[in-house]
Parts: structure tokens; C-alpha cells; sequence
């Protein structure tokens, strides 16, 4: 199995809920049989990949947050729940015996105890050394090769690159700077820019991103909604908002008056999750072009009325 660690602010059930879950799932679950023994993973990331891959892991942490967060590609419905990404359900992971276990260096920490469960493979993205894109084709290769998939892996690279190709071209022939941002709460956000998934896909898009301000090796700066208003942009926001935000927008002085609330020209896309490797990029790509391709035809439309 593949065990996979990654921890950032989202929601998450609690201890005792995962584990009822997981013992339910074992008691109604035939066992898990692979060509490697058989996979789980806590890290989002890696799980989509590895969907992509046509070789999903058996058992993903917080299965209804990764569809929440990531929303495509969706997981299997057969995939075990192994509790929280950050504290996995070790009784649970035992029960599953799984041969493989990939975590982030981020959980290093952890290895110890996990390698007691199966064989743990530390696997790591987005580090401060070297180019995004470069990092998300070489863990796309890697676990390719790691599980018998290398062809998956090059066939999933050139379809993302061509699909980005055929997006470019689709794209409207003028289209403003964006600011890419993400509700942390009513006052706060994460704006996404350079090491970051989305600056990768818009650099391949030919988009220009108006945030040219410092980012962490995840590729986002958290700043307060006053660091949007004199930047001269369109807004993307991507889902989801924490729970009560878009009420309490409706009343904010601050988000009303920026040019991109006032004119109508806000993009809200799905979610995407922010941290991810091939899978997210394409959807992201594709929902970024579609809500641009759209806001084009609806503003012709406005323009010709009498």
C-alpha cells in the first residue's frame, strides 16, 4: 500500500469519526490485492496523480475533503479512509498491511512509525530549489516508474501539454491580468504567484499574473483583502469559501469597492486544489479558459443591446 503526508488548513473530521469509518469499510471491503502490494497515501497530491495514472491508491486521507478541495479526478468508491492527513489512523494502515508507504518530507517524522506498517517512500514537490513545472513532470515520472506505469506517465504528460496548447489558442485575444486568490476568512487571502501550480499553468496560457509580490515555496503570499485594491487586474477566485465568508462579503466595504466586484467581472471557479501536480493543473487550466471564454461572449452580448 502508499501512505502519503501533507498538511495544510482545511477541514478535518475528527480522530474517532476516521476510525469508525475505516473499521466499517474493513468489515464490508474484500482486501486489497495490487500489482505492489497495494497503495495508500495521506497526500492529496500524490493520490490524484496517481488516478491519473489508471493505478489509485486503496485508501486516501480524508476521502471527502480531497473531493471537496481537489474535486477532480475523483476517487475511486471503493478507496478506504485512513483518517486525517496529518495524524493517519495507524490501527487502521496496520489492518490494510500495506507493502508501500509515500509520504512528503514534511512527515518525515513520522517515517519511523510507518515503516513498522510497510515500506516507506518519501517523495517530495514544490521545494525551493529548481522550476514548478519541471518538479510536477519529474514526480509524474517517478511514480511512474515506481509502479509500473512509465507509459501512463509520458501518455498524462504530452495530453496535458497538448491540451494546454489547444486552451491557449482558445483563449480571447485580449485578456486582462489576473490575480488568483483564495478565501482564508472574510479579511484574508492567499494570492497565488511565482513557484506556485497556478503561475505555472498561466505561463504555459501566455496570462499574465498581476501578483509580482514575494510567495512561500507553495507559491501563494497571505495578505489582507487592502493588498488587492490598487492592483490593476481581473480576480479568480477559487472555491471553496470557509463557511460564512461569501455572507459576510456581501457587507464588506473593502470587496465591494474593488473594480472587479463593482464591474461584474469576478471569475468564481470550482475548486482546484492549489498543491497539485498535473491532474489539478489541467483542471485548473480548463476551468480558467472556459470562465474567460464565457465572460467574453456574455460582455459581446451586453455590448450589442440597444
Amino acid at each position: 500500500m502508499f501512505v502519503t503526508l501533507f498538511s495544510f488548513r482545511h477541514p478535518t473530521r475528527t480522530p474517532r469519526l476516521a476510525r469508525m469509518l475505516g473499521w466499517l469499510w474493513l468489515a464490508t471491503t474484500p482486501a486489497m490485492a495490487s500489482a505492489d502490494g497495494g497503495l495508500a497515501t495521506l497526500d492529496w497530491t500524490l493520490a490524484e496523480t496517481l488516478v491519473a495514472l489508471d493505478h489509485p491508491p486503496d485508501a486516501v486521507a480524508q476521502v471527502g475533503d480531497y473531493h471537496n478541495w481537489v474535486g477532480e479526478p475523483r476517487l475511486p468508491t471503493n478507496v478506504a479512509d485512513i483518517g486525517l492527513r496529518s495524524q493517519p489512523n495507524v490501527e487502521l494502515l496496520a489492518q490494510l498491511d500495506p507493502a508501500h508507504i509515500l509520504i512528503s518530507p514534511m512527515f518525515g517524522h513520522l517515517a519511523p512509525r510507518l515503516e513498522q506498517i510497510g515500506a516507506v517512500d518519501i517523495r517530495e514537490i514544490y521545494t525551493p530549489q529548481g522550476d514548478t513545472w519541471s518538479q510536477i513532470l519529474s514526480l509524474t515520472r517517478e511514480l511512474g516508474m515506481a509502479h509500473g506505469r512509465q507509459e501512463e506517465a509520458e501518455a498524462l504528460i504530452a495530453a496535458t501539454e497538448a491540451r494546454f496548447e489547444s486552451l491557449r489558442r482558445a483563449l480571447p485575444e485580449e485578456t486582462s491580468p489576473l490575480l488568483v486568490i483564495q478565501f482564508m476568512d472574510e479579511r484574508h487571502v492567499r494570492v497565488f504567484g511565482e513557484h506556485g501550480l497556478f503561475q505555472a499553468v498561466m505561463d504555459r496560457l501566455g496570462l499574465e499574473n498581476a501578483w509580482q509580490g514575494e510567495t512561500n515555496y507553495w507559491g501563494f503570499s497571505l495578505v489582507g483583502l487592502e493588498a488587492l485594491v490598487g492592483l490593476e487586474a481581473r480576480l479568480v477566485v477559487v472555491e471553496p469559501y470557509p463557511t460564512g465568508v461569501e455572507e459576510k462579503l456581501a457587507d464588506s466595504a473593502l470587496w465591494q469597492y474593488h473594480p472587479s466586484v463593482r464591474e461584474e467581472s469576478l471569475i468564481t471557479l470550482p475548486p482546484v486544489w492549489s498543491f497539485g501536480a498535473l491532474p489539478s493543473a489541467q483542471r485548473f487550466a480548463e476551468l480558467l479558459v472556459t470562465a474567460l471564454g464565457e465572460h467574453r461572449r456574455d460582455r459581446s452580448r451586453l455590448d450589442r443591446q440597444p
